[in-house]
């Protein structure tokens, strides 16, 4: 199959900054075509991403440093927190516009987020198999295994032995 067009000007123009800005503005994705150089412009980066929040992909390590640049992504696109630097991987705020979208990214998030009561309801809230990456206090947490029984009763498995004994939860897994 032959090249997009776009790709096959954009690979002519890498080296071009005011092109590849045009082209980014237009399809954020053509930033993968660029030269390595402009993954590293912090403009081009940030024009591409919000056109397109997959681009973040393509940024270098240093933007994906940058909290602007990974949250225009992440609050679009959630599952793009994966290319978020260590560093942001502490940030709350970001998790949690990451996780309106996929509560898939949990996977991903730091063990710190992970012991958060606030992240975990709201990644199960989308994702409720999401609870085995939560921490074993959360997971032993009764408020948590509530939220999560009551959108999954197949989640049980992942609670603690502990709170799979509890009342409540026994309740609902047994409840038709």
């Amino acid at each position: 199959m032959p090249e997009a067009i776009e790709i096959t000007n954009m690979k002519k123009n890498s080296n071009n900054r005011e092109y590849v800005l045009k082209a980014v503005n237009e399809n954020g994705k053509l930033l993968e075509f660029a030269d390595d150089i402009f993954h590293d412009d912090r403009e081009i980066v940030l024009d591409a991403v919000k056109n397109n929040p997959e681009a973040l992909e393509f940024a270098s390590s240093n933007l994906k440093k940058d909290r602007e640049i990974v949250y225009e992504s992440v609050s679009k696109l959630g599952w793009t927190y994966c290319y978020a630097d260590e560093k942001l991987k502490d940030d709350k705020d970001l998790l949690i516009s990451g996780l309106e979208h996929s509560g898939q990214i949990l996977y991903f998030a730091s063990p710190e987020m992970r012991d958060d009561k606030d992240v975990i309801l709201k990644a199960i809230e989308d994702k409720p198999i999401i609870i085995k990456y939560a921490s074993k206090r959360l997971r032993n947490d009764e408020d948590v295994g509530i939220a999560v029984m009551n959108k999954n009763k197949k989640c049980y498995k992942f609670l603690e032995p502990e709170l799979q004994n509890n009342e409540k939860i026994l309740e609902i897994k047994n409840a038709e």
